[in-house]
């Protein structure tokens, strides 16, 4: 009895996981991804209740409240991150502009996707002309150095919040165009696309819903890291002048604003400074993760 017993044990299955489950299972092993994932809530339920945590006075809004009778005040139970030279409340500025990153990010996470992810999948797809033509203007883009060009185009479009968002997007267009033309170059030669190719579906069909579906594995992890690169960028273009102005506040101009004060009251850009390290720091870390959790050859 005891025999059949340990026989059926051994002989019990496995149990299966979907792709979703085994990703995530892998994920959740992972203690240095599991910090960045658990700063990118932070971040996002930061800039989901702004208005909650560092609420306005009626007229302005919280992250423009000033008290001219309270400036520079050092860090507090009040002022958790001190005044600055409006005396507007640095905690509150800072909570207010994570809405601003988190809108940056994904919106040149967003650019960069879409044109990216299609001028890899015509180049991988058609090949020959198409691709060379293509993938040498990838390489123009890659040539200079992607804040170089975001400053160019920011230079030349003028500052704001949107014009940084698209000359911050163009400039990550090419990571996106080459690692989907790699993935497609691999996938278009297999069995399942030469079945859709055998039954008549249009090469619009085959690339929509045959090959993006399966490349969308490299494509998020270089979108999470994407998003820290995109913040990071902006946050250097508004520090230079030619991104998004203040009183928008955004950390790269918080810390401009703060540069001219900082041996006397080194808070007006310690704060900004560490918002931005810890954001980065965190989406780069949930980026290696998932780099991880996604890569085949990590399974056990």
């Amino acid at each position: 009895m005891s025999n059949v017993s340990t026989f059926s044990e051994k002989e019990k299955p496995k149990k299966t996981y979907s792709q979703f489950e085994d990703v995530w299972r892998r994920f959740r092993k992972n203690k240095t991804a599991m910090v960045g994932l658990f700063i990118v809530i932070i971040l996002i339920l930061c800039a989901i209740f702004a208005d909650v945590i560092a609420p306005g006075d009626g007229i302005n809004p919280g992250y423009d409240v000033q008290d001219p009778e309270n400036v520079f005040l050092r860090p507090s139970l009040r002022h958790p991150f001190g005044t600055d030279n409006f005396g507007r409340d640095i905690f509150a500025r800072i909570i207010h502009g994570s809405r601003i990153s988190l809108a940056v990010g994904f919106i040149v996470v967003g650019i960069a996707l879409v044109v990216g992810t299609t001028l890899g999948s015509l180049a991988g797809f058609y090949g020959k002309v198409v691709d060379n033509v293509i993938m040498r203007l990838v390489d123009t883009l890659l040539a200079i150095p992607g804040i170089l060009l975001a400053i160019s185009i920011a230079a030349a479009l003028g500052p704001g919040l949107y014009n940084t968002m698209i000359s911050v997007g163009i400039g990550a267009i090419p990571s996106y165009a080459r690692i989907v033309r790699a993935s497609v170059l691999t996938l278009k030669e297999l069995e399942f696309v030469e079945a859709a190719r055998s039954v008549g579906a249009s090469d619009l069909r085959i690339i929509s819903r045959h090959i993006l579906p399966n490349c969308m594995a490299p494509i998020i992890v270089q979108a999470t890291i994407g998003l820290a690169g995109a913040i990071l960028a902006a946050a250097g273009l508004s520090f230079l002048g030619i991104g998004i102005q203040l009183p928008i506040p955004e950390w790269g101009a918080m810390l401009s604003a703060g540069r001219r004060f900082i041996r006397l009251h080194p808070h007006l850009t310690i704060f900004p400074g560490l918002a931005i390290v810890t954001v980065v720091l965190g989406l780069n870390m949930m980026g290696d993760g998932l780099r991880d959790a996604f890569d085949p050859k990590l399974k056990k």
